[in-house]
């Protein structure tokens, strides 16, 4: 189909728009990356852009010397890994239950499973619940309570009711039960929506800094996420550069390492480990999600 010279300016002026928008997301990113890689003193200077102008890899070795961001690293990767394999399989169980036409009082607990999506206790409330199951300064209150997702249940249980009946009713004949129907038949015809909800399930456990601050006083339970948070703040920054010794205290000495240096290095190894997992899973967005919202 030909375009009129209209429709090119149109084109051009919604392509030009959208590099721009582009531009304007990714060059922070992009420029705290270049100030990781750039020595201390050089960045001072201002004017740094596009690349570093004298290259360094000192501010990650300090990042990853530094026990207190590999232990936080260590609970924010357990605790995503863990989080969202049972979140995910969990969600997923309780959706094909609420899935099954035959399934006594099905409406009523939709109903019970909505209301919670609009209501709440509030924080207090669930502070003092959390702490009444004895999760405080635990590992598991990062997995525990937001193990089940009613919003991922109802994307769930849309999808498997939009998978065709005769996979159920010729696995019955044979004589399996549910769960065999479960493993067997539904999980392997659900994976695009698993992978989706497994994505937004990570991220969301991955950038979570909140629960942290609540629940966790002990320094060893913290993600990557809270320490971040307080490097921003500038409660540990001070303590990293106060503690290193050797070559590195005559790096310091000779401004090779600064605090901002320091905090953009800390910045990338907390964003990238998550960021390398959307390429692999980017093709299920749109038929994952978009399957599981629409179909009746």
């Amino acid at each position: 189909m030909k375009l009129s010279l209209e429709d090119k300016i149109l084109q051009g002026v919604i392509y030009f728009l959208l590099l721009i928008m582009a531009f304007v997301m990714v060059y922070p990113y992009w420029n705290s990356l270049v100030i990781s890689f750039n020595v201390g003193q050089d960045t001072m200077l201002g004017g740094l852009t596009f690349w570093p102008r004298q290259f360094t890899l000192e501010n990650y070795r300090i990042v990853f010397q530094d026990k207190r961001l590999m232990d936080a690293f260590f609970i924010s990767v357990a605790r995503t890994v863990i989080g969202t394999l049972l979140s995910v399989f969990l969600t997923a169980m309780f959706a094909y239950g609420m899935s099954v036409k035959g399934l006594i009082g099905r409406k009523y607990y939709m109903i019970f499973c909505i209301v919670t999506l609009y209501f709440g206790g509030g924080l207090i409330p669930y502070f003092l619940l959390i702490r009444g199951l004895g999760l405080m300064n635990s590992f598991w209150v990062y997995i525990i309570p937001g193990i089940i997702s009613v919003w991922n249940m109802i994307i769930f249980r849309t999808f498997f009711m939009g998978l065709p009946t005769g996979l159920e009713e010729s696995a019955k004949i044979d004589g399996a039960n549910y769960f065999s129907i479960f493993f067997r038949i539904i999980l392997p015809v659900s994976g695009p929506v698993i992978a989706t909800l497994s994505l937004f399930t990570a991220v969301s456990h991955w950038n979570d800094w909140f629960s942290a601050t609540i629940f966790i006083t002990k320094s060893n339970l913290l993600p990557i996420q809270t320490v971040l948070q307080q490097i921003l703040k500038s409660n540990i920054v001070s303590e990293q550069l106060s503690q290193i010794s050797g070559a590195a205290q005559e790096q310091l000495s000779k401004k090779t390492i600064t605090a901002k240096s320091l905090t953009m290095a800390t910045m990338m190894v907390t964003t990238i480990p998550i960021m390398m997992v959307y390429p692999f899973l980017q093709k299920y967005f749109v038929k994952g999600v978009m399957v599981g919202s629409l179909k009746e």
